[in-house]
């Protein structure tokens, strides 16, 4: 699908950003694309000692994403953004207008639980407590809202069912 409107995955740390970025892409014959790798290294030695990241700190990591939603969206791309604040997605959709947001929610004990079982992963699950703090969910945003605890199968399937061919709507409450 040429036209496809590039969709940004977010959510806290541990609900299943990159799981179903991954599925999404897979299903849809798109690009997915990590938003850890975006990260520049400062960011990752901060989160990898235990520091929350501020505003400041992300500025560059959202420059970049961008820049990646921009550059892919005539073709449609899967991205996995945090994604926490409202400012944070207003800068992805400058770069992006049609972005999409899927986001995941679940509550905090099983995202901690979850963050805390990743392998070899940068980011502690002391940080959780700060994704929650600083999470602002979807506010009349084109997008979706899914239960993260549901199964893959059941949230990519909720998601394909939700998705606007020409990336306009408003949230859809899954």
């Amino acid at each position: 699908m040429s036209a496809m409107v590039p969709i940004v995955v977010m959510g806290v740390a541990g609900c299943g950003k990159s799981t179903i970025g991954e599925l999404l892409a897979r299903r849809l014959g798109l690009e997915y694309a990590e938003a850890d790798v975006f990260h520049p290294p400062a960011n990752v030695a901060k989160m990898a000692g235990g520091r929350p990241l501020d505003d400041e700190d992300r500025l560059p990591w959202l420059a970049a994403i961008g820049d990646h939603l921009r550059y892919r969206a005539g073709t449609g791309v899967v991205v996995s953004c945090s994604a926490l604040k409202r400012s944070y997605r207003d800068r992805l959709r400058a770069a992006a207008p049609r972005a999409w947001f899927v986001h995941l929610v679940l509550d905090e004990a099983t995202a901690a639980r979850r963050v805390s079982s990743r392998p070899g992963h940068f980011m502690p699950a002391s940080l959780v407590a700060s994704q929650f703090a600083a999470l602002e969910p979807l506010d009349g945003e084109a997008g979706v809202v899914v239960d993260a605890t549901e199964t893959p199968e059941r949230i990519g399937a909720s998601v394909l069912a939700a998705l606007p061919p020409t990336g306009e709507g408003a949230v859809v409450p899954a």
